[in-house]
C-alpha cells in the first residue's frame, strides 16, 4: 500500500492533506469504544476535499476525510453498514504511522 503524490491534487484540496488515493487504518479512539468498534482499511476519496473539525474536543487545524471502506462497516452505535463516512484524522493511520 502506498500514498500517491501529491501533484494535481483537486480543487480545494489542502497542500498538507493526504490526497486522494491513501491508504488508511481506521483506528480505534483509545480512551472508548468508538467511534468504530473494530480497525479496518479504506482509501482517502471525495466528494469534497478534507475539511477543518469545527467541534470543541478538535485539535488545531485537525482534518476530517472522506473514506471508502474496504468492507462495509457498523459504527459503535451499532449503525450502518457503512460504505464511507468522513472521518477525523486522528482516527487515521497511514502505512508509514504502522
Amino acid at each position: 500500500m502506498t500514498e500517491p503524490e501529491h501533484e494535481g491534487l483537486p480543487t480545494g484540496w489542502p497542500e498538507d492533506a493526504w490526497p486522494p488515493g491513501t491508504r488508511v487504518r481506521v483506528v480505534q479512539d483509545p480512551a472508548w469504544d468508538g467511534p468504530w468498534p473494530v480497525e479496518f482499511w479504506g482509501t482517502v476519496d471525495g466528494p469534497e476535499p478534507p475539511a477543518p473539525v469545527e467541534h470543541a474536543m478538535a485539535a488545531d487545524g485537525e482534518l476530517a476525510y472522506w473514506v471508502d471502506f474496504d468492507r462495509p462497516q457498523m459504527d459503535s452505535e451499532g449503525a450502518g453498514p457503512y460504505r464511507k463516512a468522513r472521518i477525523w484524522g486522528r482516527y487515521l493511520r497511514t502505512e508509514k504511522d504502522g
